[in-house]
């Protein structure tokens, strides 16, 4: 592998699929899949199979299916959920077993009832099982963000040893922030005695909004996997946005020095895709594939975006899918983007009519959230043969009245 180049493991039919309201049915996840293998990520997590027969199922149709990325199917380290992952994986042309257990105490103390000790004999149990069916394993140390980094690297020291080729650092519950996160990479790197044989992996959550900043401080630290989800979805506040991942390195890679092998023109539709399928769609100020992320309003940014795009734009839409960017008509705009859609509109007006129709459109726009090239068709052909505040006022009051 490249070590220049930034694996991407899409978790979004596996950690995405279990956040409330995203459920998805097998011949779905297929979509999904087809779609995540063109989009170009490197590992299609595709479900955990012992969970439910219809997670078993999907992933073993997903095994069998699709070409191009890695097919990982998750499991506990227990033998039977690594044998369940192996039936459904063992058609795939690049299988991956990715087993995992917790290594924090509260979690060892709370939720498991096991000591530190017993943890890493049975993730070393594990890993060596799940390699007796396959190369490629990856071991998840959960909730490492909140587990003792002396421990941490001793589990991923003794799983490593066992045959795992990537070790996931994941912040499960988003508690990291991005300067603990890259040191905690850091520590990995240099106290982990063979860590040259396994990839770094991280998993960040979302639930104090950090999920992408911890992703890209890992990067620089030194991880090789990112695991994150198509327009962050995932559990609670959701995972890693795979889009803003991919794009933070696309566009500022004189600064991260890394790729990716994503094909960056599909992530749009790679996003409505899933949303049309799950039924959510993406807030409208989402970064990248939000509605309003190429969309702008202000007079001054319309002025920008008209006279040079990178005046008000770091990426091109069309760089990510999106067919054009959009100068979107409301009380903030200016008479050079209401004149620049009146021109695409068929109206060439002049100045004095430019000016009464701005006049109008104003009024307008003050009552409506948006303007539509309708309203502007209406104010273009009525507005200009009358002059007066109180007749533009009465006239556009009666106008929406009627729509």
């Amino acid at each position: 592998m490249n070590p220049n180049q930034i694996r991407i493991f899409d978790t979004t039919l596996r950690d995405g699929e279990q956040s409330p309201g995203f459920s998805m049915n097998l011949n779905e996840k297929l979509q999904v899949a087809e779609q995540l293998a063109l989009l170009g990520v490197d590992v299609i997590e595709a479900g955990f199979p012992m969970a439910s027969d219809g997670d078993f199922q999907a992933v073993r149709a997903i095994a069998k299916q699709i070409d191009g990325p890695l097919i990982a199917g998750l499991a506990r380290i227990k033998t039977a959920d690594i044998d369940r992952a192996w039936e459904a994986l063992r058609f795939a042309r690049k299988p991956r077993i990715h087993t995992f257990i917790a290594t924090s105490d509260i979690h060892l103390s709370h939720k498991l009832g096991i000591s530190r000790g017993q943890a890493l004999d049975m993730a070393v149990a594990g890993v060596s099982h799940a390699k007796s069916y396959c190369e490629d394993v990856e071991f998840s140390a959960e909730d490492a963000s909140r587990t003792d980094p002396d421990f941490l690297c001793d589990i991923f020291e003794a799983v490593i040893a066992a045959g795992a080729t990537t070790v996931n650092i994941p912040d499960t519950v988003g508690f990291a922030v991005p300067e603990e996160f890259a040191a905690l990479v850091t520590k990995v790197r240099a106290d982990v005695r063979n860590v040259d044989q396994a990839v770094i992996s991280v998993h960040c959550h979302n639930d104090l909004g950090m999920g992408v900043a911890n992703s890209l401080a890992a990067i620089r630290a030194g991880a090789g996997q990112v695991e994150c989800c198509v327009n962050g979805i995932g559990e609670r506040a959701g995972n890693s946005s795979l889009e803003e991942v991919v794009m933070a390195l696309n566009v500022r890679k004189s600064f991260y020095g890394k790729t990716t092998s994503v094909r960056t023109e599909h992530i749009y539709s790679t996003s409505q895709l899933l949303s049309r399928i799950t039924g959510v769609d993406v807030q409208p100020n989402k970064a990248v594939v939000g509605r309003n992320a190429f969309a702008h309003e202000a007079g001054i940014h319309q002025d920008g975006m008209l006279k040079n795009p990178l005046t008000y734009e770091i990426m091109t839409p069309e760089s990510v899918g999106v067919p054009k960017s959009d100068l979107v008509l409301g009380k903030h705009s200016g008479r050079n983007a209401l004149n620049d859609r009146l021109k695409t509109l068929g109206f060439e007006l002049t100045r004095a009519e430019l000016d009464l129709v701005y006049k109008g459109f104003i009024t307008m726009a003050d009552k409506k959230k948006m303007v539509t090239d309708a309203d502007l068709a209406y104010l273009s052909t009525n507005g200009v043969t009358h002059m007066g505040d109180i007749f533009i006022h009465d006239t556009i009051q009666r106008y929406l009245n009627k729509t």
